[in-house]
């Protein structure tokens, strides 16, 4: 042993006594805070003694492996050091191996993947591994090197989760309790990047292989770089203006928020009419809209909608993407909800593209996944239940007549026309025992085409009697179901797509011509697909676009909702 680690072993056996005293805790045995080993030859041994014992003690203590860091899947590390007999993976006599340097520099770049450098220890980790190369003595600390391998070692079996499964699922509960076929993934996928040491190509198999994910990830380089990291105020709109609390909070939360953009002072009192139309038109300069001084729903919206919202909202739509198939089919149609628009992919190709009008949020139209399975020309319209209990019923018992105002009938099981005058419509509060109708035609809600597709919302896609919509930037107006403009481009697609692929000696009872034929005799037909089209109705609030992220409305609250209840704690 040269002189300079005999001193430093002496140096050290000052305090061996204090440290090699555990932290006691109730819970479990005591923890050793510091282990010096003064031949890095023997450090491998007595940090994989050191790693039992952390982990041993953080399952002990609801995932603390000391007083200021827990982490979140001590039952998932234990196993996986149990079945390599708990030896340090990351770091090899002393000395880090190249792949701690590649998993930390993925941490710190978490962001360009949607991910948040904090779910992983990052500071904690940076600091243990700072000391650990600066502190001759704690270089020697086996329980630091211990403590850096646990912490890394769940920092890449929750990124890899993060990653192929997302932070939305259900599938989470069983994750976190180290159970099911995530758990079993993060393990093996942190197998065999320890056996490959290839960083890039493991996160590459982890992450969705859909061209939209990558797509909007292409786009957070530029977003994260130019991000206003500043946390705002959110100001809450619209107020009770008879209510003079209400006011007066929203007052100050305006002028608190406008003062945040340096368009006006916080003083000890609340500014006057003038004042603060002058701030909000400093704000509305900055932002590049109309200056004209009034505080508005769109205003507000534009305050509250700051990057780090953004953010979350890049990062929940991302982990959208994850819950979707692997890999999709080679002909489908996808709607993007909050985007208000149809594509029709064939091959990669993106045969078709149309807007759409979908459900007010009173009556948001569902993320669902299914196939086209029949095609109505010149439909009838069966008015949902929901509908009729808000918004008939009461109307018609001020007056039976109602319905037939407004072009509907009303039908009993049988099929046939009810009276409305014939019925006691004060005894119904929460539905009625009949079917309320519209006849096909060209006034008819549904157009003169509909798609169907079994769910179990009884929604569908198809025309409108109320085409001039489609001019609308935004357009949730429908009850639920969505609204194609471009839905004859679609029907005649799916009737080639089924005389294309005709099974040798079957026949086909239509054609894109019989529909064009069938529309101008304005005569109702069912038309049953012979190759279902796969349908995915989606919720995406953003999207990559030309290297660049595109923010549409969270016209349902959706992402808010969820930002809420994953990701508020950050």
């Amino acid at each position: 042993m040269d002189q300079q680690k005999k001193f430093l072993l002496h140096y050290t056996l000052i305090f061996l006594c204090v440290f090699l005293i555990a932290c006691h805790n109730d819970k479990g045995a005591p923890q050793p805070v510091i282990k010096i080993v003064t031949n890095p030859e023997n450090m491998d041994e007595q940090s994989a003694e050191s790693i039992e014992q952390v982990l041993q003690y953080a399952v002990n203590n609801a995932g603390k492996i000391d007083d200021s860091t827990k982490i979140i899947l001590s039952l998932l590390v234990r196993r996986f050091y149990n079945e390599n007999n708990f030896k340090a993976v990351w770091s090899k006599k002393e000395k880090w191996q190249p792949l701690a340097d590649s998993l930390l520099k993925f941490i710190n770049d978490a962001e360009l993947f949607g991910l948040f450098p904090k779910d992983y220890n990052a500071k904690k980790i940076w600091a243990l591994k700072t000391t650990l190369d600066t502190d001759s003595v704690q270089h020697m600390n086996a329980v630091l090197w211990a403590k850096a391998d646990v912490l890394l070692t769940e920092a890449a079996l929750r990124i890899f989760k993060d990653l192929k499964f997302g932070r939305l699922t259900a599938d989470s509960t069983y994750f976190f309790n180290d159970t099911g076929k995530t758990a079993s993934f993060t393990v093996h996928s942190l197998q065999q990047l320890l056996g490959s040491a290839q960083l890039s190509a493991a996160i590459h198999t982890a992450e969705p292989a859909h061209k939209g994910y990558n797509n909007l990830k292409s786009g957070i380089k530029k977003f994260a770089d130019s991000m206003d990291r500043n946390v705002y105020t959110y100001v809450l709109y619209p107020y009770k203006k008879e209510d003079e609390k209400d006011s007066l909070l929203f007052i100050k939360a305006l002028q608190k928020r406008l003062a945040e953009s340096k368009c006006i002072d916080v003083t000890g009192k609340l500014p006057d009419s003038a004042q603060l139309n002058t701030a909000v038109k400093k704000y509305q300069k900055i932002k590049g809209v109309k200056q004209d001084g009034i505080v508005s729903a769109a205003l507000i919206k534009i305050m509250n909608g700051n990057d780090v919202e953004r953010f979350y909202r890049i990062a929940i739509t991302l982990d959208r993407y994850k819950l979707l198939p692997d890999s999709l089919p080679q002909k489908y149609v996808w709607v993007n909800l909050p985007g208000y628009y149809l594509q029709l992919w064939d091959n990669d190709t993106l045969a078709l593209e149309s807007k759409i009008i979908c459900g007010k949020p009173a009556t948001p139209t569902p993320i669902l996944k299914g196939s086209i399975s029949n095609m109505v020309v010149y439909p009838t319209w069966t008015v949902p239940t929901s509908i009729i209990a808000k918004q008939y019923l009461p109307k018609l018992k001020n007056n039976p007549n109602y319905l037939s105002r407004i072009g509907l009938k009303l039908v009993d099981s049988k099929g046939e026309t009810v009276n409305p005058f014939s019925v006691n419509w004060s005894k119904y509060t929460k539905g009625i025992p009949y079917k309320v109708m519209q006849n096909s035609g060209d006034d008819n809600a549904l157009g003169v085409f509909k798609f169907n597709f079994e769910n179990p919302y009884a929604v569908y896609l198809h025309d409108t009697n109320q085409r001039y919509l489609f001019k609308n930037t935004s357009r949730a107006f429908s009850h639920g179901c969505v609204r194609v403009q471009e839905w004859q481009a679609l029907a005649t697609y799916i009737a080639r797509n089924d005389s294309m692929n005709l099974a040798p000696g079957d026949s086909l009872r239509y054609t894109a011509d019989s529909i064009s034929n069938w529309l101008a005799e304005k005569k109702t037909r069912r038309i049953n697909v012979k190759n279902p089209l796969p349908l995915f109705i989606n919720y995406f609030t953003c999207e990559g676009k030309d290297g660049k992220i595109k923010f549409y409305d969270d016209i349902y609250g959706g992402d808010k909702a969820l930002r809420e209840k994953y990701f508020s704690i950050r």
